[in-house]
């Protein structure tokens, strides 16, 4: 939800420092000369540009790296499954889990340690990985879906997005199977905290890859 915000916030910065700029040269050469169907299109790509810089960088994504004035530095690289790029002059940088202005902040410091002087660099997603989770068991319709690539998902909505429990669900031994760093780990998701005490910190942000596993209640 803080990412939420925080992209949420920065729309509405680009949008109110377009509206600024727009007013400024409608004051110039007059409103008339303002298209509606322009003003539209330059506000969408606005956005678009805006919710990009605060993306967060996947593996297996592919990134387009501009470095300013240093062409022969222009790549289009893969994001490797742990996480890095190999970038020529600074070596393995991880990036994954960085917004993608982050990301920028990050090669340009390193890029500032022994090698030029003020650069700018620009990241692009070229290509966005599909991330996956994975709702197996006692669900109405298990199978693989797609996590949102802008905002947090919770375990509740995707049981929701799975057709909810079965009636033989054992939903408070709901859990979630994850990998980190090599090491498989095991969260269990008391269901009923949610639901019904209202317990949103148990509303577990689930993670690319996750598998959430909910048995059947036995008899």
């Amino acid at each position: 939800m803080k990412q939420k915000k925080r992209i949420n916030k920065f729309i509405f910065f680009i949008i109110g420092l377009f509206f600024l700029l727009l007013n400024l040269s409608c004051g110039r050469s007059g409103r008339n000369n303002i298209r509606p169907e322009s003003f539209a299109k330059q506000k969408k790509i606005l956005i678009k540009q805006a919710i990009q810089k605060e993306y967060q960088i996947s593996p297996s994504d592919i990134l387009r790296i501009n470095v300013y004035q240093e062409k022969d530095l222009n790549r289009t690289v893969r994001v490797s499954q742990s996480g890095y790029i190999s970038y020529p002059l600074i070596g393995k940088v991880k990036i994954a889990g960085l917004t993608v202005s982050k990301a920028e902040n990050k090669i340009v410091n390193l890029f500032k340690k022994d090698y030029l002087i003020n650069p700018h660099v620009s990241i692009f997603i070229e290509e966005y990985h599909p991330r996956k989770i994975f709702i197996l068991g006692a669900v109405n319709k298990p199978g693989s879906y797609d996590l949102p690539l802008q905002r947090s998902f919770t375990i509740l909505e995707a049981i929701s997005l799975a057709g909810g429990f079965t009636k033989l669900a054992a939903v408070d031994k709901t859990k979630i199977v994850r990998i980190e760093n090599g090491v498989e780990k095991n969260v269990i998701v008391k269901i009923t905290d949610i639901t019904k005490k209202g317990d949103k910190s148990k509303d577990v942000i689930l993670k690319p890859n996750d598998i959430i596993v909910i048995p059947e209640t036995f008899f």
